[in-house]
């Protein structure tokens, strides 16, 4: 059968004889995933083996059968496959289709790809994280080993453009062969709160009476699909129910996909089945809208699956799945208004993903990401959390550079944490390697992973799922082979071997009634109250549901304090700590040892240096503010007012006063470690400091504490408004015929009455004489007869006597 892609295999073929790459563009059903390979091995381009690149392994089994039938011969032969823990290839295979981290693998251990004429990536578009490095890899092997290496990605939907001009290749478009598909919207949003599976299983009924042929459902998840299952047992004998996850048996799979031989069928799958694979019988799509992605928080070293809206390229690739062999339908369960707010391409794995495994790859490789064709640079703090774990796990030395235990972390099939803890315990480790790197076998259980473990020896008082207990039996049989011979490590216990792979997630039970816990890397997590496991004082938690803030527990396992003590006796130490308490407002001395966060013994620290005591209360003074004396504040305008003049002035604004604390007032905290005892102290000696003896000098002649009046005698100058000010008799200042002023600036005078009571205040004094004096002379002279009240003020002399008596 003629398929659309064979219209331009060869226009790819001369782009790939003259430029050795290319960039390959062929919507849902050309053909791509299984006539290129075989057109490149017949172009007689290379005589090497060709490596097909699929991101999932249902895809990759599903291509290689598909090639191997069209080629009439049995898989292993021509055509084979690699997918982690199951290969079918021979020394006569040409074309070998491998899931991503097996290209890795091979790139690694041979830099130069010996025997290797092709890579093919394939749904690029997808773009996984192994997908980006097996190509930035593969350009670099290209560019400085390998100049006769051909590369091809291969996408349905993708930039091109810029996938092209990474790869300096040309585009080769197909049309494919689209039959046109209905697509058909919501008149109105799902109501809140409303149980996808319903309304799911509502449409599934509707289109089974509105349509033929097979109906293709996409759904977020597994659960969403046991449950929408649930809901359709009632349909009627000749529709057959298949659903279609990553987790389930490979026959189970093949049923899926392949054509019911009577009836119709109703496959119910995650997003594997948006791309690669063809099911042949379908006619209608059902597409909830929803895409479940792995979401990495730096913040909290945690990875958590999250339900999102799917992007407008991903429903393209789902409706199109309807139109491969026939026209057909796609019911979309959403708006046409909200279909214009989906975003235009689903985040690259690279921006959401942990990023320790890439890493350690790029370690390995000896290359930092910004020295690699990547597409999407890394984001720096998932960069530098990975970083961190790796050398907490020994992978990287303290200069970020590989380790011989790197090394041979980067040579399993595991996350390094994973392969830390196995190459560190030996076989003994295999089964709870495994187990922790599948899925939860006893989900909605109680979070002790040692049940889970007794599940795999003796499943039959568990409610386990039967099919995930054989798979993970299968891959710690295969870690077991792994590290065969080594010898094991005499004292591991499964606790042990958790905290080994979560260093950075050794909880200890915080003091209340709620079972909540502190992680040894710093965050914080909670376990359902009633879980078994809830008064545990020490646990591992081996998995969480990501959560930034306290992450509810869904997986963990108790440990004892000596077991930590002989596991990380390196990393336990005693620490001195002085620390500011905002609850009991005051300076804890204390030598505490720890591991982490996590405080396994606290005492008083009796001897604690008074600088250590003083550094300390700057943290609780900034706390508590600064707020200072009368005396202090004066003498810091002052300064303030004299540096308006003298830049040389130290700058003593409240800012640049706290920023500093450590300078100029812990020398002066002798005694004060308390909040009661910061209100007592007088901070004034400790900013006179701070000006050289010329500079208190030049202080108190340009902005001095005091006004003298006419008569001698000091008045406080107030600096503590925007303008300097005194309070003075108004008899006083007789004769002055100029007005007062400090640092350039003109005093604000208030003028007293003899019984000190204000009359008057001013900013110009001679101005006042000339003016409202007189009605102010006019009032006086009747309620103090006894005062003297001169026609002309400035001819008077000042004085604070009342008159001579006659």
């Amino acid at each position: 059968m003629r398929l659309p892609i064979d219209d331009v295999l060869p226009e790819l073929i001369a782009a790939l004889r003259k430029a050795g790459r290319a960039v390959l563009e062929a919507p849902p059903g050309a053909g791509k995933t299984t006539r290129v390979p075989l057109a490149l091995r017949d172009s007689g381009l290379t005589a090497g083996r060709i490596i097909v690149l699929e991101p999932r392994r249902i895809a990759a089994r599903a291509a290689a059968a598909r090639m191997a039938e069209t080629l009439g011969e049995p898989l292993g032969q021509t055509v084979g496959y690699r997918i982690r823990g199951e290969s079918r290839v021979s020394k006569g295979t040409q074309i070998e289709v491998v899931t991503e981290g097996i290209l890795t693998r091979m790139i690694q251990s041979d830099p130069e790809l010996a025997g290797i004429g092709a890579v093919l990536f394939d749904e690029f578009h997808e773009r996984s994280l192994n997908a980006d490095l097996g190509l930035a890899l593969c350009l670099e092997i290209a560019g400085a080993l390998r100049d006769d290496l051909i590369l091809i990605a291969m996408s349905a939907t993708l930039d091109t453009g810029a996938v092209a001009d990474l790869m300096q290749a040309p585009v080769v478009t197909s049309q494919g062969r689209s039959y046109p598909v209905d697509i058909r919207h919501l008149d109105r949003p799902i109501p809140p709160r409303t149980r996808l599976d319903s309304v799911v299983a509502d449409q599934v009924r509707t289109a089974l009476s509105e349509n033929d042929g097979g109906i293709l459902v996409f759904l977020p998840g597994e659960g969403e699909i046991r449950r929408t299952a649930a809901a359709l047992q009632s349909l009627p004998a000749d529709v057959h129910l298949r659903p279609l996850f990553g987790a389930m048996k490979l026959a189970d799979q093949r049923a899926a996909i392949r054509p019911e031989p009577a009836g119709r069928k109703v496959v119910l799958a995650t997003a594997i089945a948006e791309t690669s694979l063809t099911i042949e019988d379908v006619r209608v799509v059902i597409d909830a809208g929803k895409a479940r992605r792995a979401r990495f928080d730096p913040g909290s070293g945690m990875a958590r699956l999250v339900t999102e809206r799917v992007s407008k390229a991903e429903a393209t690739q789902r409706a199109g799945r309807a139109g491969r062999v026939a026209p057909g339908v796609a019911y979309r369960l959403w708006t046409p208004g909200e279909n214009g707010a989906l975003p235009a391409q689903a985040p690259a794995e690279i921006e959401i993903a942990d990023l320790a495994p890439f890493a350690l790859e790029l370690a390995l490789w000896g290359a930092e990401p910004d020295a690699l064709p990547l597409l999407t640079p890394p984001p720096a703090g998932a960069w530098a959390e990975a970083r961190a774990l790796l050398t907490m796990l020994g992978a990287l030395d303290r200069d970020g550079r590989i380790t011989a235990h790197g090394r041979r972390l980067a040579g399993m099939p595991l996350h390094p944490r994973l392969a830390h803890m196995l190459a560190v315990d030996g076989p003994r480790a295999a089964p709870i390697a495994a187990l922790l790197s599948d899925r939860d076998p006893l989900r909605g259980s109680p979070v002790d992973l040692g049940l889970r473990l007794r599940a795999l020896r003796d499943p039959k008082p568990y409610p386990a799922a039967k099919g995930a207990l054989a798979a993970i039996r299968a891959e710690a049989e295969r870690l077991e082979k792994l590290i065969q011979g080594e010898e094991p490590t005499q004292d591991t216990t499964p606790a042990r071997s958790a905290a080994l792979a979560y260093p950075d997630r050794i909880g200890m039970r915080r003091k209340g009634n709620d079972p909540r816990y502190l992680l040894s890397g710093g965050k914080g997590a909670v376990m359902d109250a009633d879980d078994p496991m809830a008064g545990a004082p020490l646990i591992v938690v081996t998995d969480t549901d990501g959560a930034p803030r306290d992450a509810r527990i869904r997986q963990a396992i108790a440990i004892t304090e000596p077991e930590l003590r002989a596991l990380f006796d390196d990393q336990v130490g005693w620490e001195n700590l002085c620390l500011w308490s905002r609850r009991d407002r005051k300076v804890l001395a204390r030598r505490q040892e720890r591991l982490g966060a996590l405080v396994l013994a606290d005492r008083p620290w009796t001897d604690a240096p008074p600088e250590a005591l003083a550094a300390a209360m700057c943290t609780g003074i900034r706390d508590l503010g600064l707020t200072l004396p009368k005396q202090a504040r004066r003498f810091v305008a002052r300064v303030e007012l004299a540096r308006m003049v003298d830049p040389d002035m130290p700058d003593l604004s409240e800012p640049t006063l706290l920023e500093r604390l450590e300078t100029w007032l812990a020398p002066y905290l002798a005694g004060v470690t308390t909040a009661e005892a910061w209100r007592q102290f007088d901070p004034l000696p400790a900013l006179q400091a701070m000006l050289t003896h010329a500079q208190q000098q030049a202080l108190d002649r340009s902005v001095p504490r005091s006004f003298t009046t006419p008569l001698g005698r000091a008045v406080p100058i107030d600096y503590d408004g925007d303008t300097p000010e005194i309070a003075i008799r108004l008899q006083e200042l007789f004769g002055q015929t100029r007005h007062p002023q400090v640092g350039g600036r003109p005093l604000k005078i208030t003028l007293l009455s003899p019984a000190q009571r204000p009359v008057q205040v001013t900013m110009d004094l001679p101005g006042f004489w000339a003016g409202s004096y007189a009605d102010v002379r006019k009032d006086m002279r009747a309620r103090y007869p006894k005062h003297p009240w001169p026609e002309d003020p400035t001819q008077a002399d000042p004085t604070l006597r009342a008159k001579p008596r006659k």
